[in-house]
């Protein structure tokens, strides 16, 4: 369990982060939540789709790793074998907070750190330099905190505006790896791409206007690499063999 506190440049001031145990701490994500600053990034390597809460029914756009649960096919021995690392494991061990100024206040956002993740200590990255001033280090992890903060609003209004048009579908995924083993991914949603065509001139407008239209196509080319998560999973598998 994660314990957040605020972060402080006199009590964390000798706090070393290993960047490599940021991305070996992401070995056991099958998928994470991402927003659309994100997805130009994301195409390259990772399939992007919808997750639906359970217990809320909000939708969320999540980046794939693997087809079973704890299972990154991105991680190997500890490293991610990836171009871009999503933001929402690149920023670890940050997180965003909020102080109250007064009781019943919502407050403002502060950088906390979770001083038990597995990236504290060793021979890591310093957050503060000896005179208590943030690292370069330090201001980068919180550019990435703020790109989440930045990205939540339009990335809501993007699956709104997909629900408004009924433009979400569950995805029908069952796969058959090299060593016989067949799966069936469920509970992801994609982009209904034959409703998509169907849509008139003035809602494709509207998505274009909006900046949503170079989003939806993003996603739905971005599915492609469901086949080379295949590849990678039977390669695994055949080492392991």
């Amino acid at each position: 369990m994660a314990h957040l506190i605020s972060l402080d440049n006199t009590a964390h001031r000798q706090v070393r982060v290993d960047s490599r145990r940021v991305e070996a701490a992401g070995a056991t994500l099958n998928m994470v939540p991402v927003v659309l600053s994100e997805f130009l990034k994301l195409v390259v390597q990772y399939p992007i789709a919808f997750t639906k809460d359970k217990d809320t029914g909000r939708f969320a756009c999540v980046a794939l790793f693997g087809f079973h649960d704890s299972e990154n096919l991105f991680v190997d021995d500890g490293r991610w074998d990836a171009i871009y690392v999503p933001l929402q494991v690149s920023r670890q061990p940050f997180f965003l907070g909020k102080a109250a100024d007064k009781p019943g206040e919502d407050g403002h956002f502060v950088v906390c750190i979770d001083i038990g993740h597995a990236s504290i200590g060793g021979d890591g990255e310093r957050i503060f330099d000896a005179d208590g001033q943030e690292t370069a280090y330090l201001e980068e992890a919180k550019g990435r905190l703020a790109e989440l903060l930045n990205g939540e609003a339009p990335t809501r209004q993007f699956i709104d505006t997909l629900l408004h048009l009924k433009l979400l579908v569950p995805m029908q995924l069952e796969i058959t790896f090299g060593n016989q083993e067949t799966t069936q991914v469920q509970g992801l949603y994609t982009i209904d791409d034959a409703r998509l065509e169907q849509l008139d001139g003035e809602a494709i407008a509207g998505l274009h206007a909006q900046g949503f239209l170079g989003p939806v196509y993003t996603m739905l080319a971005s599915l492609g690499h469901v086949y080379a998560m295949i590849d990678r999973r039977n390669k695994r598998l055949a080492r392991k063999a």
